[in-house]
């Protein structure tokens, strides 16, 4: 058993550290810059790497920061080299997590606020963390964002952008 000398399981998770469902959409044009110059599109940004990992079950909302850890792997990367993140705040204590575990500080992750101040739009949390990352770099002059989210039973996921 992977924790086998836990006897008790307390929950820090409740409505004060957890972002509100909200109501949301959001959309992103991904394609081939051929693609792109067809329909006479101007890209904002590239892909340089995606990465899906699986993290402990019994951790549960840790598998962001496994994705994270592997898309830099992907990508030849370092954290040093990303400018801004945004990490998928699905409660205060993952976020926290992150940016210990990771080494980002808090003027690269989440600089406008989380889903506890912005709200969880479930089934746009993707697109939306893509678009926010983006318009940030655009606003700072910066360049390369890392957008990554936990989900239930350790799944996580990772994308690298870089504005072009």
């Amino acid at each position: 058993q992977a924790f086998a000398d836990l006897t008790e399981l307390s929950y820090v998770h409740h409505a004060g550290n957890s972002p509100g469902i909200v109501d949301g959409a959001s959309l992103s044009v991904i394609g081939s810059s051929d693609a792109g110059k067809r329909n006479g599109l101007k890209p904002r940004a590239r892909i340089r790497a995606m990465a899906n990992a699986c993290g402990s079950e019994w951790l549960a909302l840790t598998g962001g920061i496994d994705a994270a850890n592997d898309v830099l792997g992907k990508a030849g990367m370092t954290a040093g080299d990303v400018d801004l993140v945004e990490f998928n705040e699905a409660f205060a204590s993952t976020s926290i997590k992150f940016i210990r575990d990771t080494g980002w500080t808090d003027e690269q992750v989440n600089v406008n606020g989380g889903a506890i101040a912005l709200g969880h739009a479930m089934g746009a949390t993707g697109t939306s963390l893509v678009g926010t990352v983006l318009d940030e770099l655009e606003r700072q002059d910066l360049n390369v964002g890392l957008v990554a989210v936990s989900g239930a039973a350790g799944i996580g996921t990772a994308t690298i952008i870089e504005r072009v």
